[in-house]
């Protein structure tokens, strides 16, 4: 299994690691992976049916925390299947094409996630700053238009980066050293330069994290600034309240992407059990604690859940 000879790239089979040292213990492993996945999913559908069932949660905010909860199923969902295809000893073969197509969806809407993160920051940014015009300047259409904007400035850099795939001899280990397939990792079994796809990958990685981020960050500094300018300490603190939620979110995203990224570029003889540790990080972890963050710091969600459960009961908090 450890080697095979060059072959077609497009009928290549390659292996699952899973957590190496650890296969006796899979099945125990594998039920806080499953825990996980069952509140990540739960939490976001949750989500995303109070934003589309409350029309009260028919505002700018909520639309953008309910494309939130969509990259982060659409980032995680896909790996799910192979995940747990390897803890539960079923199968740890993978095709090649469906490597590419797990990829395509986990770097797609990871790029896209940053992309709502930055969207969202500008609507705390208008709400803050700009509120009278709060609802003229975040329109239903403009919403819409950043969505799609969103989704198609993460797809389409990430494909010229998956098709150089097909044309790279894998002529020696076949082995992956995820449960589930990262363009990082694959390009370290090629036996070819794979300096463009290296290359290519830093700076796609630079300027989406990076302009997202710096978006960010341009943001919050207009947003201090007219925070401060608030003379009462409870409208102050009322007005960084509304942000907190945002801020955690952009964390548990970035800290994990760009600690796999660099563990990947830079710390190639680091022990596997980091790089595979940050990588279910990277995946499991935003799905499960974004949902949570949104329903304990936010009001209007922390009701919507609570009408959810009790239909029949008026909540007051």
């Amino acid at each position: 299994m450890a080697t095979a000879n060059c072959s077609n790239t497009l009928s290549s089979t390659f292996y699952l690691t899973g957590i190496p040292g650890y296969e006796e213990f899979h099945h125990w492993i594998s039920i806080p992976f499953c825990l996980l996945c069952l509140v990540g999913i739960m939490g976001n559908c949750t989500i995303l049916l109070i934003v589309r069932t409350d029309p009260r949660l028919h505002e700018p905010m909520y639309h953008f925390l309910a494309m939130l909860s969509l990259a982060d199923m659409g980032m995680s969902l896909p790996t799910m299947i192979s995940l747990f295809r390897v803890l539960w000893s079923i199968s740890r073969e993978i095709q090649f094409h469906t490597c590419v197509v797990q990829m395509f969806f986990i770097h797609t809407f990871s790029f896209t996630e940053s992309s709502v993160l930055l969207a969202m920051a500008l609507d705390r940014y208008v709400a803050i700053c700009h509120p009278l015009r709060y609802a003229t300047v975040l329109t239903p259409t403009l919403i819409t238009k950043i969505g799609i904007a969103a989704l198609l400035r993460s797809a389409f850099p990430v494909i010229p980066l998956l098709a150089r795939l097909a044309f790279f001899p894998f002529c020696h280990s076949h082995i992956l050293s995820h449960s589930y397939c990262l363009h990082q990792d694959m390009i370290r079994l090629a036996c070819t330069d794979t300096k463009f796809n290296v290359i290519y990958g830093l700076v796609m990685i630079t300027l989406l994290w990076g302009m997202d981020s710096l978006g960010i960050f341009v943001s919050y500094v207009f947003i201090l600034h007219s925070v401060l300018r608030i003379s009462s300490k409870a409208g102050r603190f009322k007005a960084l309240n509304t942000c907190a939620s945002h801020i955690c979110a952009v964390l548990i995203l970035y800290v994990p992407m760009i600690g796999l990224s660099l563990v990947h570029r830079f710390a190639k003889h680091s022990s596997p059990l980091i790089r595979i540790f940050m990588a279910h990080i990277y995946l499991l972890v935003p799905p499960v604690l974004n949902p949570i963050i949104y329903s304990v710091k936010t009001k209007q969600i922390r009701q919507g859940v609570l009408r959810l459960l009790l239909p029949e009961k008026s909540v007051l908090l």
